[in-house]
């Protein structure tokens, strides 16, 4: 039995909205990388003691990369059972770290509360979480 006849038939949006996050990785990685050279932020130091700009545009990073595992998981849980419905959350996810990173690139870290709307996506793949493992404990 191959995997294509297991997966649901919207999963192909699930793989989609993995790949659109990996986009995101890769574009904040390489604000990391050019702020590194403008701000000469040597490895294997995190933070810069003389430059906030830097330090902002790597805590959007690193912020981001901290949050990641958890929402594969419940994005993955989620998308088993309800593809089409957690791939639009994944992708309001994804969105809203670009709007917190943009946020947090004009050097006031408050900006990055542009991108709070993420929380709509990251709850909502965690409550579908809920939901599948209820059903499949047989409690709904």
């Amino acid at each position: 039995m191959g995997v294509l006849s297991v997966l649901p038939s919207d999963f192909g949006y699930v793989i989609f909205t993995y790949l659109y996050s990996w986009v995101m990785l890769a574009y904040l990685a390489i604000k990391v990388g050019l702020a590194r050279k403008k701000y000469d932020v040597k490895y294997p130091a995190m933070y810069s003691e003389k430059d906030q700009m830097f330090n902002c545009i790597q805590r959007a990073h690193q912020n981001t990369l901290e949050l990641y595992p958890q929402w594969l998981v419940f994005q993955t849980i989620a998308a088993l059972v309800y593809p089409l419905t957690a791939s639009v959350l994944g992708a309001i996810w994804v969105t809203s770290r670009f709007t917190y990173a943009w946020g947090y690139y004009t050097g006031d870290p408050s900006k990055r509360l542009n991108g709070a709307y993420g929380y709509i996506g990251s709850l909502g793949v965690i409550a579908l979480s809920v939901c599948v493992a209820l059903q499949l404990l047989g409690v709904i």
